[in-house]
């Protein structure tokens, strides 16, 4: 059963009520058909595991009671993607769906050199709220209790700048390692190029901001690609170390 997800001024935890409307509310009433008394696996996206109990269907929206809430802990690791935006929207939607599931913490679409397609300020809105459907999508499918950020676009200047991250990456079909690192309970950010990849000039600044290049193997990635690898790679390491415990 999918999750879905309640907005902060639709839920009333203290009377125990809870309302969903929009993309929630469509998947449910023409996708899954859901009638009144049926119960259904909600979260904030912040946490919180519930379930509604639905009492009610109109037309553009449904409500229940909230009962079994409890919190789910925040994952100890956390990946922070930023990637160019992309010439195709549809390559750039396919990297929020995958890397959401995948377990991607926060998208930052960036600005580098190289970038083809960087929107106006008045089409940004229209697209962030496409990418935030896409995320919604894929995160209620995968039945994730914290939704990852899509943040505002940022020139790769300011991203190389964030504070807050241990683990510092840089995929760049120029080089030619790919050091051993231990992801498990680290902040981790990687900086992925777009059509054309990074210039040099680039390069040379993420390693003065503390940033290491790696390599994604011998073919050269497309940046969606590379993205939804950077998750994935993340996410291997972490389920081999389990594993590996499990010997301990």
């Amino acid at each position: 059963m999918d999750l879905f997800y309640v907005s902060p001024v639709q839920l009333d935890l203290e009377r125990g009520r809870a309302v969903i409307d929009g993309d929630e509310f469509h998947h449910l009433s023409r996708v899954l058909r859901s009638r009144v008394g049926d119960s259904i696996a909600i979260t904030d996206g912040a946490g919180l595991a519930a379930q509604l109990k639905v009492d009610a269907i109109g037309k553009r929206s449904l409500e229940g009671t909230v009962s079994q809430v409890s919190r789910v802990p925040r994952p100890e690791t956390s990946v922070t993607v930023a990637i160019s935006l992309l010439k195709s929207p549809h390559r750039f939607d396919l990297f929020l769906e995958k890397a959401t599931e995948l377990g991607v913490d926060r998208i930052i679409p960036m600005t580098t050199r190289r970038t083809v397609s960087t929107p106006a300020e008045e089409k940004f809105n229209r697209k962030a709220e496409r990418w935030r459907s896409v995320v919604h999508a894929a995160a209620r499918q995968c039945r994730r209790h914290y939704l990852p950020e899509v943040s505002e676009p940022m020139p790769l200047g300011e991203v190389q700048h964030l504070a807050g991250y241990d683990l510092r990456l840089m995929p760049w079909e120029s080089e030619r390692r790919m050091p051993g690192f231990d992801p498990a309970g680290k902040r981790i950010l990687f900086l992925v190029g777009g059509e054309g990849g990074f210039t040099p000039e680039e390069v040379a600044g993420a390693e003065a901001a503390g940033f290491q290049p790696v390599t994604f193997g011998a073919t050269i990635l497309r940046a969606e690609t590379a993205g939804i690898f950077a998750v994935a790679l993340v996410r291997s390491r972490l389920l081999m170390e389990a594993d590996a415990a499990q010997w301990l």
